[in-house]
């Protein structure tokens, strides 16, 4: 059971990349799902890891953090089990590691709630991917 993250990279301001999420082990479209971020430097601190996108796990609605609505979308592929964070008009402070996560524990979590969890998403949620470092720079 895990979460495989790829996708990430060096981009100018301005541009774009697709983040991918594979899931292995169980079916993802049964649970909320979605992205989070920290800043580099900070990956051992839990407290940092923003929910930027995420969805829900009962209605599949999304949900968007202010600082990346209207440039980042969500998407899931269940016949290839993945979702996808497609980011467009990328700028300097996007750069982060970005995480995917999901919790088998909590099937009926709403999109929002699953983003804005209260506490350490870290210590709370159970199945993480690795990480993909996404660098934006000129």
């Amino acid at each position: 059971v895990q979460l495989q993250a790829s996708g990430g990279g060096l981009v100018q301001p301005g541009g774009s990349l697709r983040l991918s999420c594979a899931a292995s082990g169980f079916t993802l479209d049964d649970y909320p799902i979605g992205w989070f971020r920290q800043a580099p430097g900070k990956e051992r601190e839990g407290l940092s890891r923003e929910g930027i996108s995420c969805i829900g796990g009962s209605d599949g609605l999304t949900y968007y953090a202010g600082s990346v609505k209207g440039r980042f979308t969500i998407s899931r592929d269940n016949a290839k089990n993945t979702i996808y964070l497609h980011m467009n008009n990328l700028k300097p402070e996007d750069t982060a590691v970005y995480y995917c996560a999901t919790d088998r524990r909590v099937p009926l979590m709403t999109a929002g709630d699953f983003c804005r969890v209260p506490g350490t998403p870290v210590n709370i949620y159970d199945i993480w991917g690795q990480g993909t470092l996404v660098t934006v720079s000129s």
